[in-house]
């Protein structure tokens, strides 16, 4: 019986083309569809860890909003009268538009108070903003008129403690921190109400608290952490 020789240098070429050819499929995929391979591994990335989402908005938004902090530095950071708390002579400036009606700024109010004795380099600028009704405005007016008097302390804890702004509630603030319940029209005030109300729109402030920490612009009640990390990061920027 005759015995077939095996053909030699067959399984050498085979082997090369198989090797050829699936490297030019790889390569006729990621030419011929980018865009589909990138997108699944864009996909299956923020799936796994759907805080790239948080911190991509994030980022944005400081450097959208960056620039016009700058530019309004100092107004932002120069409170009227004294409505601040912390240090005198602080190395970071936290600045806090709220509303007395906003629960939510009631809610912070802990964090924010934490951050203060945590932190002996922080000041917490407090700015008006009075976009919940007739009792919020009156309450920042009469908060303001507080301050002139140097009891905006006095008369934000009480009022906070007493619960939303009303005739009685802010009464009782007005007369713990000493000063007419009812402020009258001063030009100061109204002008500050005013400033702080375009100062909130400019920065994109979604509703109150909003706090501006460094270059950032922090929207909602974000907790202590969050606070402290804006904190550290704009004492490390500086």
């Amino acid at each position: 019986m005759a015995v077939t020789e095996p053909r030699r240098g067959v399984l050498g070429p085979a082997l090369a083309g198989g090797i050829l050819g699936s490297a030019a499929t790889a390569a006729l995929l990621l030419v011929a569809a980018p865009q589909l391979v990138g997108t699944r591994i864009v996909r299956e990335g923020l799936l796994a860890d759907p805080q790239i989402l948080v911190e991509t908005a994030d980022a944005l938004r400081d450097r959208q909003f960056a620039p016009t902090i700058q530019a309004n530095r100092a107004a932002l950071e120069t409170p009227f009268g004294t409505h601040w708390k912390g240090s005198a002579r602080p190395d970071v400036v936290v600045v806090e538009f709220f509303d007395y009606a906003c629960a939510y700024c009631r809610a912070s109010n802990p964090d924010v108070d934490r951050l203060i004795k945590a932190d002996p380099g922080v000041r917490v600028v407090y700015r008006e903003l009075p976009i919940l009704g007739p009792d919020s405005v009156a309450a920042a007016r009469a908060s303001l008129a507080a301050s002139r008097a140097g009891q905006f302390a006095k008369f934000y804890d009480t009022l906070f403690a007493a619960g939303r702004p009303a005739r009685k509630t802010v009464a009782a603030a007005a007369q713990a921190a000493g000063v007419p319940p009812a402020a009258t029209q001063d030009p100061a005030i109204e002008a500050e109400i005013r400033r702080n109300l375009q100062l909130a729109g400019q920065l994109g402030a979604t509703g109150t608290p909003t706090f501006v920490v460094g270059d950032r612009v922090l929207n909602g009640a974000v907790g202590y952490e969050a606070l402290r990390k804006a904190v550290d990061d704009a004492r490390a920027k500086a």
